[in-house]
C-alpha cells in the first residue's frame, strides 16, 4: 500500500472546514454578529477566496471543495456583520 500525500490535504481541508462550522451555524442562526470583528472577518474572507483561486490553478480539489464551502459561510457571517452595522448605524441616526 502507498501513502498519498494528497490524503493530507484532504484531512486538513476537512479538519479547517468543519472547525468553522460552529461559528458559521451559530451566527447563521443567531444573526448575532456583535462580538465579530468586521475587519477580521473581511480578511479572513478574502484570504479563502485567494485560496480558492490558488487551487483552482492547481486544480487541487481538496484545496477548492474546503475554500469553496468555508468561503461562501464567511461571505454569509461576512453580510450579516455587515448588515447589523448599517442597521445600527440606521438605528443611531434615527433617535
Amino acid at each position: 500500500m502507498t501513502f498519498s500525500f494528497e490524503l493530507i490535504g484532504y484531512a486538513a481541508a476537512t479538519l479547517t472546514t468543519v472547525s468553522f462550522l460552529p461559528q458559521a451555524i451559530m451566527t447563521i442562526k443567531t444573526r448575532d454578529t456583535e462580538s465579530l470583528s468586521m475587519g477580521m472577518y473581511s480578511l479572513f474572507a478574502a484570504g479563502v477566496l485567494l485560496w480558492l483561486i490558488y487551487g483552482i490553478y492547481l486544480d487541487n480539489q481538496a484545496i477548492i471543495i474546503a475554500n469553496a464551502i468555508t468561503f461562501v459561510l464567511a461571505a454569509i457571517i461576512l453580510g450579516f456583520k455587515i448588515f447589523n452595522t448599517l442597521r445600527n448605524r440606521y438605528k443611531k441616526h434615527e433617535k
